[in-house]
């Protein structure tokens, strides 16, 4: 059993509830869209390995894996409601497989969560914002490889305006005084997470971003 199907299997034993068929591969051929660059199935399964690591921290655990699941399904780089879109698939997969209106609230304000745009509530909410966001913490070669990424999903847009809203973008997570919520992305990511982002921003072409140490991440 890979990880994909072990993180589905396991979120719905978490939830008690038996999914559609169907959905798991209607989910997997989402994420494999020819327009996705970075939100793909490589972003889909490192986001699940991390809540692998975590999952004790989570209070529900099965709706933040079914949100991480589902937080990224509908992708349109042009688009401005993926989130909704996404959240709204969400709650109809899951109203159709027995899940209470509590359930479904819960994991539509999860995925929700995934604009950015405020800062996320306490519990599941930070902890999957984390989640998402742990790839500004990721090693400088993978993150060379996001921000090579990103560029390609917008590859439409002229080059000094990407640049433009991209440092935008960038320098607001840089200047947040703490970019991950949780102590264990905090302790794992924050150190590599601002080297990052300094780079990008300073859009050093050829180059990847410095290595930073960073301690054994607490659970908790």
């Amino acid at each position: 059993m890979n990880l994909f199907q072990r993180s589905w299997a396991h979120a719905w034993a978490d939830l008690g509830l038996q999914p559609q068929d169907g959905v798991l591969d209607a989910l997997l051929a989402a994420y494999d869209e020819p327009q996705r660059h970075y939100h793909s199935q490589q972003h889909l399964a490192e986001c699940l390995a991390h809540f692998d690591a975590v999952r004790p921290l989570a209070q529900h655990p099965g709706e933040v894996a079914i949100a991480l699941w589902f937080h990224d399904a509908v992708y349109d780089v042009r688009g401005t409601s993926n989130e909704r879109q996404s959240a709204d698939w969400a709650r109809r997969v899951l109203g159709a497989s027995g899940a209470d209106e509590a359930v479904q609230q819960r994991v539509d304000a999860l995925i929700m969560a995934t604009r950015h745009d405020a800062a996320p509530g306490p519990g599941d909410e930070q902890l999957l914002v984390d989640i998402d966001l742990s790839i500004l913490g990721a090693a400088p070669g993978r993150f060379a490889e996001y921000d090579r990424q990103v560029r390609a999903e917008y590859q439409w847009v002229p080059g000094f305006v990407y640049k433009m809203k991209r440092r935008a973008v960038l320098g607001a997570f840089l200047a947040r005084p703490r970019i991950y919520g949780t102590g264990h992305f905090s302790a794992c990511c924050e150190a590599q997470a601002r080297a990052n982002l300094a780079w990008a921003i300073d859009g050093r072409a050829g180059t990847q971003p410095p290595a930073v140490t960073a301690g054994p991440p607490p659970l908790r």
